[in-house]
């Protein structure tokens, strides 16, 4: 697993547990921009041999959003309107200009959140457990793809060029840091 350089903070699961409703909703949205990223990915020539792989975690990002979707109208939630992440608009607005310093940075940007992701799964899926049971064991069913998907960025990142994968990827690791501590009022994913 990517050695974060900065812990979740302490205010962030009080807060979703707190807001549950919320958290699904935003969930819902990031699994369905997940899918769109994906295929979003396959504009760039460096990765036309991965369009296959592509293909297949959109395919897999798009059953996690139906998978939540069916959790908001088993619970009763309204599907709404998303908020955006400051945390991901952050990483993203690093994103250079440039065929190949442009997709490797957007690869390791989709690595970033889904490394959170799974972490962030991991957690809930353990202090749900006692609060709601279906929703722990969502979350556990998801920890596994998250890291999978972490994985797989990464991997396609260096098989383009790793020595300015690795260095990026220190650049963003910092960056991480530096918007994982500043104050998010609502309740989110990330």
């Amino acid at each position: 697993m990517l050695l974060f350089r900065e812990k979740i903070p302490a205010d962030w699961l009080p807060k979703v547990l707190a807001d549950l409703p919320a958290v699904l909703v935003d969930h819902a949205h990031l699994e369905r921009k997940a899918a769109t990223t994906a295929l979003n990915l396959e504009k760039y020539r460096d990765l036309y041999p991965r369009v296959e792989e592509l293909n297949s975690i959109a395919i897999e990002e798009l059953q996690h959003f139906q998978l939540v979707l069916d959790l908001l109208k088993r619970r009763g939630v309204p599907f709404g309107q998303p908020h955006p992440s400051p945390w991901i608009s952050g990483l993203m607005k690093s994103v250079r200009n440039g065929q190949r310093h442009q997709v490797i940075d957007h690869l390791i940007c989709c690595s970033l959140i889904e490394g959170r992701s799974c972490e962030k799964f991991q957690i809930l899926a353990r202090e749900l457990e006692s609060i709601d049971a279906e929703l722990a064991k969502f979350y556990a069913s998801l920890v596994e793809s998250e890291g999978n998907h972490y994985a797989a960025y990464i991997l396609m990142a260096r098989s383009i060029d790793g020595t300015e994968t690795d260095r990026r990827l220190d650049f963003f690791l910092d960056l991480d840091a530096e918007l994982i501590r500043e104050p998010n009022p609502l309740p989110m994913l990330h």
